[in-house]
């Protein structure tokens, strides 16, 4: 094998491994962002359970001390 062919078995075998890299990368990122959608999701629907409840966020607000 000459030393061009060694040069080019190498670079090939360094790309097939930064593929490789690149595919596991973006399947975390996938997987992340199904995870973020979820958790947005469960977000919203507490949001308006916590709208439908009447006085709820009034009864919860913390008051300040008459001194402020």
């Amino acid at each position: 094998m000459t030393e061009l062919e060694s040069r080019v078995a190498e670079l090939e075998l360094r790309y097939t491994e930064q593929q490789r890299l690149l595919q596991d990368l973006s399947d975390v990122v996938y997987a992340q962002q199904k995870s973020i959608d979820l958790l947005m999701a469960e977000v919203a629907l507490l949001r308006k359970k916590l709208e439908a409840e009447p006085g709820l966020v009034d009864a919860n607000a913390v008051e300040r001390p008459p001194h402020y």
